[in-house]
């Protein structure tokens, strides 16, 4: 069943003065041969009125000499010539002020004298002489008048459109099914004019929807004569695959213009938005995969009705998903526990404008602090604990930050796993990393001790089920390549790239918040998940096409390669490789292969001598060699680099 397009049940068509402006857009891309046609019938009008104006009207005609089309078609052709020498056919007439009228007086009057001149040297005195004294000026007031004119339609009907003063925007849109059909009810009341509608399917191509010519393919979006005076792309599939969203992305990012796109179909279907609000394109539209298949009812068994507790749940992306998440589900109650004030009440007005009749609790707290959170657990008893808090950029944990990942990543979720153990929580999930495989850095090697925590938890405290689900990037998350390289093109470039090979495994946040909980649903005590990743992205193409994007080249907005970041490997190791993971019931999901056994007598020895460490013992080399001696994985001399 296709989504409801949430669109209001009013619908508009086109108002004559869109008609107007789109009939104009079509004609812009012919601007100069139009240009110096009707300059030729302004002139042309002129030569006639001056003899008018000379002769009366009785004799305008019966006493002007035979050769007198001959002679008007020389004068035309010579303002024609003084014109084009000053580029006056290359202006553009809606912008039209006082510089474009020195040209035309400069080309008017230069254009007269040369006229005159030839008429008295062949010496056509048939011709009157006020005639040609006259005909400058009175054809300087036509070529001004009529783009005055134009430029007074023009600012009218922009008026009429958007409102106000601002610049008419012309779309052609990618799609013509029942999206597309209803954008056009709405968009127009918005100050757009839509060119032309694009589609695959033949047999809507050469149709009109909604007074809108369905011009051709989608690839057609090439050609700039179908183009022709757009200013923006609008993609309108939002029920369409994965696959050919990512196409249409993909064509519309070659053709040199901003780029919007509607909702999609889960953002429509969830209510969240209207089809005729367009957007910029996000994360997930740039990924284009399909999407994730739940079971929503293990889901639900495992949630509804229970108190449920976030670490981290108002930052990064990750924990402020999972809250949103979790609330579809109806738990009991939400508690939210963050360090930030801001990310807190923020993820806080979220929850409750969206879900008013979810209870939520709403703590400052800090993971570090065992203390604070024991009792934190202990008062407010939650079934499910989901764990998000931690520092993950990788280059900032890596010089002089060390301890603080140390303490933060894995005594963190010590604190919080154990807490959750006591209060007789019935599961804990750890959100970790694709880093911590054979981890390079410190922050990847601090989430893999987390998870070896966890695991030793598991065997002491069985009523309680300890998991972790690694995935990799997150497209959008705070600190994440997708907003950085928006805000570095906003600002005319450059675009940093660490390394021209460099490549990542991506996922967009609601993508891998559906699957830490599909993964809380199905794990078992001591297991690690991994989420499958799909294809890896190479980070400056990602970049090229974020360019292209906004309607701009790499000529435009240049990219420059700053180097690997300490700790930071070329590329990140397969997730979901068959050589180290186990299917699960879930394509998506899988079972990582893990030689923790045998090991909590160890990571408890480890966990006492690690709480000794004081902040003046906790040097960056103390630090890995703290996690040396816990992670033998962990081999920060040598990153991992693309084998020849």
């Amino acid at each position: 069943m296709a989504p409801d397009l949430n669109v209001p049940r009013s619908s508009s068509l086109p108002s004559p003065w869109h008609k107007l402006d789109r009939f104009l857009a079509r004609l812009r891309p012919h601007r100069e041969p139009l240009s110096l046609a009707i300059d030729a019938l302004m002139i042309a009008l002129a030569w006639n009125a001056t003899n008018l104006f000379r002769l009366g009207f009785e004799r305008w005609l019966r006493e002007r000499p035979a050769y007198d089309p001959w002679v008007l078609l020389g004068v035309v052709a010579t303002y024609l010539v003084a014109l084009t020498l000053l580029k006056v056919p290359q202006s553009m007439w809606r912008f039209s002020g006082f510089g474009e009228v020195k040209k035309l007086t400069l080309g008017c009057l230069a254009a007269g004298l040369a006229s005159a001149t030839a008429v008295m040297g062949l010496g056509l005195y048939g011709v009157p002489r006020a005639v040609l004294a006259l005909h400058p000026f009175i054809a300087l007031v036509a070529v001004c008048g009529v783009r005055v004119a134009y430029r007074m339609l023009y600012e009218h009907a922009r008026s009429r459109i958007t409102g106000g003063d601002a610049e008419i925007r012309r779309a052609i849109v990618l799609g013509a099914g029942e999206a597309a059909k209803r954008l056009l009810a709405g968009i127009h009341q918005q100050g757009w004019t839509v060119l032309g509608l694009l589609d695959d399917d033949p047999t809507k191509q050469g149709a009109r929807i909604s007074g809108v010519p369905v011009l051709g393919a989608l690839d057609a979006v090439r050609d700039k004569g179908v183009r022709g005076a757009a200013t923006h792309l609008i993609i309108a599939l939002p029920s369409a695959t994965a696959a050919q969203r990512r196409r249409a992305v993909s064509l519309a990012g070659e053709a040199g213009l901003p780029v919007l796109t509607v909702p999609s179909a889960d953002e429509l279907r969830t209510g969240g938005d209207r089809v005729d609000r367009v957007r910029d394109i996000e994360p997930e539209d740039l990924l284009g995969r399909e999407p994730v298949q739940l079971d929503e009812a293990g889901i639900a068994e495992v949630l509804q009705g229970k108190t449920v507790l976030i670490t981290g749940g108002g930052g990064g992306g990750i924990g402020s998903e999972l809250c949103r998440q979790v609330a579809r589900f109806g738990p009991a109650r939400l508690v939210l526990y963050e360090l930030s004030e801001f990310n807190l009440y923020t993820i806080e007005q979220e929850l409750t404008e969206a879900f008013p009749q979810l209870p939520l609790v709403r703590l400052i707290g800090d993971v570090k602090d065992l203390a604070h959170v024991r009792a934190t657990l202990a008062r407010w008893q939650p079934q499910v604990v989901f764990h998000a808090a931690a520092y993950k950029h990788v280059p900032l944990m890596e010089e002089h930050n060390a301890w603080a990942a140390l303490r933060n990543n894995t005594l963190g979720t010590y604190h919080a796993a154990l807490a959750a153990a006591e209060c007789g929580a019935e599961r804990f999930v750890l959100i970790s990393t694709d880093k911590a495989v054979n981890p390079t850095n410190v922050m990847g090697a601090t989430k893999r001790a987390a998870e070896m925590v966890i695991s030793a938890l598991a065997a002491e405290h069985p009523g309680t089920w300890f998991m972790a689900v690694r995935f990799g990037n997150v497209l959008g998350s705070s600190g994440s390549v997708i907003p950085k390289f928006k805000e570095q093109i906003a600002k005319g470039g450059p675009v940093t790239v660490t390394h021209p090979d460099i490549i990542r495994y991506f996922m967009t946040i609601p993508e891998a918040a559906r699957l830490v909980l599909q993964a809380a649903a199905i794990g078992e005590s001591g297991q690690v998940l991994v989420l499958d990743m799909g294809e890896p992205v190479k980070i400056v193409d990602l970049a090229k096409q974020l360019i292209r994007l906004a309607g701009l080249t790499p000529d435009d907005v240049p990219i420059v390669f700053s180097g690997l970041r300490p700790g930071e490997k070329l590329y990140e190791e397969l997730l979901a490789d068959g050589d180290t993971t186990l299917p699960t019931a879930f394509k998506r999901l899988r079972l990582a292969r893990l030689n923790d056994a045998g090991s909590s007598g160890h990571v408890a020895q480890w966990l006492v001598e690690l709480s000794s460490t004081t902040h003046s013992d906790a040097r960056d080399e103390q630090v890995r060699g703290q996690l040396q001696a816990l992670v033998p994985e962990f081999n920060p001399a040598h990153p991992i680099v693309i084998p020849a």
